[in-house]
């Protein structure tokens, strides 16, 4: 339940070629912040249930608007221009100096760990490192996408505490992918996976892609325990 009330807002920002909107919603009394970083699609309003309970908990949530990537691997042009919305959106409404907990789903979580240091490729063997450096605590990342950071030593400068979640179901990013997380990090900061089992690609979703089958017996019990989780995550 909700226990501080809450103010929606959608301010747009000027990236250098167009506007892009942010869902930003500031809880009465905060106690954290929440950088929410959607996928390929770019729309966090499909999550809008998640972003509405990590407010209700007390959590300032900024959530960048990013336009819809018609590739699964986004070019280098792409991910910069996805950085540069990051960017302008914590300059605009983080608190200077503020630690934040990333949040991201499939490629957001990809430009997560970009924000936290990785250095992510393309598939065409283009390196973008992202000039952003916001003081992350803690990365939640939902069935993340971790082909541009497979590349021997792309995760070297990420010291960022991670919680990882995958799908057995997943055709996309098999559980097993997430022991990456572990091999790059886990030296540096303590990687905690979760595997849950029967959730596919899209089960991290609160609207997901219409064309997609959902495979969780359950996925609005499921939801709502993810929901809670992500709370204390970001609120511990």
């Amino acid at each position: 339940m909700s226990v501080y009330a809450s103010v929606a807002a959608v301010p747009s920002l000027d990236d250098g070629r167009e506007r892009f909107d942010v869902t930003l919603i500031e809880p009465a009394r905060r106690a954290a912040s929440v950088l929410f970083v959607a996928g390929r699609g770019g729309d966090p309003t499909r999550h809008r249930p998640l972003l509405e309970a990590l407010a209700g908990r007390g959590c300032k949530v900024i959530a960048p608007h990013l336009d819809f990537l018609a590739s699964p691997t986004p070019s280098a042009a792409e991910l910069v221009a996805r950085g540069r919305r990051l960017s302008l959106a914590l300059e605009a409404f983080a608190e200077p100096g503020e630690a934040l907990t990333g949040v991201g789903h499939s490629l957001g979580a990809s430009l997560l760990l970009g924000l936290a240091g990785a250095r992510l490729w393309t598939r065409s063997a283009e390196c973008v490192e992202l000039r952003t450096r916001p003081a992350l605590r803690r990365l939640c990342l939902l069935a993340p996408a971790l082909d541009s950071v497979q590349a021997p030593g792309a995760l070297d400068a990420v010291a960022t505490p991670i919680v990882a979640w995958a799908g057995t179901e997943d055709p996309f990013v098999a559980p097993g992918r997430l022991d990456l997380l572990v091999a790059g990090v886990g030296s540096r900061a303590s990687v905690e996976l979760r595997v849950i089992d029967g959730a596919n690609h899209f089960s991290f979703m609160d609207r997901p892609p219409p064309q997609s089958r959902e495979t969780l017996p359950d996925r609005a019990v499921f939801l709502a325990g993810l929901h809670d989780e992500l709370a204390r995550i970001a609120l511990g």
